[in-house]
């Protein structure tokens, strides 16, 4: 397993409650849109075995073309240990990146795209609309639904209404607001749906997908394929 240390570079005030962290890319590293990764501090291996409150698994909200690698995240006042050293390392800090996998790349193949996400879970799909931005071919469309309850919606600049691109963006601050703007996607039976967020909200949406038609197949999730059938349980 290859570890690389990368150097804090630059911290984002997305919201009150979100920050994107910017580190410096490797030379010779590279991902997938839609990847997550191992975030780890210094000392989280210098024992017998890893030290799980100093590793995180986080998505990164940036594309390669971009140089950086992006972690956005909500670190609440009663944040976690991990958060918590997350939001005080200085400038110049290195924090290590490890097991780089995605379970959500961009599917080209010529189907309307939905991404339904709770809050920050939006940043795992910022790469995905980005990348489709750069190059539509294959795909139809991208619908972009977002709650957040906070009212302080994300990466507005890129998740907007631009019909001549065929991409589109609703936020919404309710939850059933959310789910009566989601049953009306599933009329479109082909299309494909990525969906992030909590495991209850995962839960709840894949509940709701295959009570309206949806097939599996159709469904996408932000987990490891062994993790996914407990989704698609009765």
């Amino acid at each position: 397993m290859q570890i690389y240390w990368s150097k804090l570079i630059d911290i984002i005030t997305e919201s009150p409650e979100v920050k994107t962290f910017v580190f410096e890319c490797p030379e010779d590293y590279t991902w997938e849109e839609g990847s997550h990764i191992h975030l780890a501090f210094k000392g989280f291996n210098a024992g017998e075995k890893p030290d799980r409150s100093l590793i995180r698994h986080m998505s990164i909200s940036t594309l390669r073309d971009e140089n950086t690698i992006g972690i956005t995240t909500r670190v609440r006042q009663d944040a976690s240990k991990f958060k918590q050293i997350l939001n005080e390392m200085p400038i110049g800090t290195e924090a290590a990146i490890f097991k780089t996998h995605t379970n959500v790349p961009l599917k080209r193949e010529g189907k309307n795209i939905y991404m339904l996400s709770s809050g920050v879970g939006l940043a795992t799909f910022r790469p995905l609309a980005l990348d489709y931005l750069n190059n539509s071919e294959n795909v139809a469309k991208i619908h972009s639904l977002n709650i957040d309850s906070s009212k302080n919606y994300l990466f507005t600049d890129i998740f907007k209404s631009e019909t001549d691109k065929n991409l589109t963006a609703h936020f919404v601050s309710t939850r059933d607001e959310y789910y009566e703007e989601a049953e009306k996607l599933t009329e479109d039976k082909d299309a494909l749906f990525y969906v992030v967020g909590s495991d209850e909200f995962l839960k709840q949406n894949v509940e709701l997908l295959l009570k309206q038609g949806i097939p599996n197949h159709q469904i996408l999730l932000d987990k490891h394929e062994s993790q996914k059938e407990q989704f698609f349980a009765n």
